[in-house]
């Protein structure tokens, strides 16, 4: 199997939850998720051109497609971009198992906030 083919189930998964996340949950927004791959992209590209250059990580030619940015293949890059797509769609989609609301540490209305729970003795709430 090509670079390719093991990065097309991989797209395909990332791609089909981002879908059903946009869907189900309306998120994540779109703009982030480009500035985010946008960067990444381009971390992924100084980092394995550099691990590619002194030799930490190789590929076998018959593999890869040829296209390369850098010594980089471009198969590389699929994985930056299903992690964008991937992660911030599990986010949305699965459950808060934290048990935390997401108020605020600092937030009044919080009855378990711990800034409310440290008065000095003698005042009330």
């Amino acid at each position: 199997m090509t670079y390719w083919g093991l990065n097309a189930f991989f797209l395909a998964a990332a791609v089909l939850l981002a879908i059903v996340a946009r869907i189900v949950r309306r998120r994540p927004r779109l703009l982030p998720l480009v500035v985010t791959a946008g960067i990444l992209l381009v971390v992924t590209a100084v980092f394995d051109n550099v691990m590619i250059s002194i030799g930490l990580v190789g590929y076998d030619r018959a593999l890869i497609s040829g296209a390369f940015i850098g010594v980089a293949p471009l198969e590389d890059f699929a994985y930056a971009v299903g992690a964008v797509l991937l992660l911030p769609a599990l986010w949305a989609l699965l459950p808060n198992f934290s048990g935390h609301s997401g108020a605020r540490v600092d937030d009044p209305r919080d009855s378990r906030n711990v800034l409310n729970d440290a008065r000095p003795e003698g005042e009330s709430r």
